[in-house]
């Protein structure tokens, strides 16, 4: 081959190598979504009905001696101390491991469920890679964005976007943005012999299944699912994976409306943390002011009855979670 050649073929090489395009590497996998299949609950819809009529609801024969007590069924993440988790989260709770019926302190109502939070994640930070033993935790993400990586998946985070944790499973969040990554987070613990999932599963509420009601109901808001005037969204079920929560919903209230009052007997620990407007929780007789930030649980006697009133010209929205034992 000669020199002239030679160089020729060189400099052909070089031109294709420098046109050509790159290898593309292997993007992370995306996490599993939810199921979110209709109907966690009843009817084909997942909705429920009204009661059918007061009698259907146990009421209290006179004014509860406990009134004063209801304050210790809600708690505010702005009056707690921070704590750290998984490293670099900065977390507040609201509610803590306690008694569901005689908090020994205020707002240590849950029995089933580990605690609920508020937690931050500073600007460009990242958690130390962690593992959940005998819990799992759910994140609902209020502001910021950032990705969340586990078993190789990778989710994109932002505003109304909520993703379930399972045991055992090694995890990383990150925050991308120049703002705080901020969400709520549900932990709850694993019974022996529980086997978890081996995925991270997210959704995006925007996208969740949107509950219908179980049959007609002329009491039912148009637009909402039950309770009169409950627009829900399913975010995750046990079917998904969870041990002692029965599930996790998103619950709006349309301005100038209020759900059904009615109670929640033993075995049910049902949570109602504001995350947007505020609102007047019902408790037993009594009501208080619910600002975003603060969550309630109602003392399951199957007799104290709850809802929350929306009194503004906006509509206000819950996270809701549900747990107890295992069925």
């Amino acid at each position: 081959m000669t020199r002239t050649l030679l160089v020729v073929l060189t400099a052909a090489l070089l031109v294709l190598a420098v046109s050509a395009p790159a290898i593309a590497q292997t993007a992370p996998a995306s996490p599993d979504q939810s199921s979110n299949d209709p109907g966690y609950n009843h009817g084909r819809g997942g909705g429920i009905n009204s009661y059918p009529s007061p009698s259907a609801i146990k009421y209290m024969p006179a004014r509860d001696f406990q009134d004063r007590r209801i304050d210790m069924f809600m708690g505010d993440w702005h009056e707690s101390m921070p704590r750290s988790l998984h490293g670099s989260l900065v977390v507040r709770d609201l509610l803590t491991k306690g008694d569901n019926f005689a908090p020994p302190s205020k707002a240590a109502i849950l029995k089933y469920t580990n605690f609920v939070a508020y937690a931050t994640l500073s600007a460009y930070a990242s958690t130390m890679p962690t593992k959940l033993n005998n819990e799992q935790e759910v994140f609902y993400f209020i502001g910021g964005t950032g990705t969340l990586t586990a078993g190789g998946a990778t989710g994109q985070l932002q505003k109304d976007v909520a993703a379930f944790m399972p045991a055992n499973l090694e995890f990383v969040m990150r925050n991308s943005g120049d703002q705080p990554l901020t969400m709520y987070i549900i932990s709850e613990p694993t019974p022996p012999g529980f086997k978890p999932n081996n995925k991270l599963l997210m959704i995006d509420e925007r996208k969740a299944h949107f509950r219908t009601p179980a049959g007609p109901d002329p009491y039912i808001v148009p637009g909402s699912s039950g309770h009169w005037a409950h627009i829900v969204r399913e975010l995750f079920a046990q079917r998904d994976g969870l041990a002692s929560l029965s599930s996790i919903l998103t619950v709006e209230l349309p301005p100038l409306s209020l759900g059904e009052p009615h109670p929640h007997g033993p075995l049910q620990e049902e949570v109602w943390t504001a995350l947007e407007g505020d609102s007047l929780a019902w408790e037993a007789t009594g009501l208080r002011l619910q600002r975003p930030g603060m969550a309630y649980m109602i003392r399951p006697d199957g007799a104290s009855t709850h809802t929350n009133i929306n009194f503004g010209d906006a509509k206000i929205k819950f996270l809701y979670s549900v747990a107890g034992p295992r069925q």
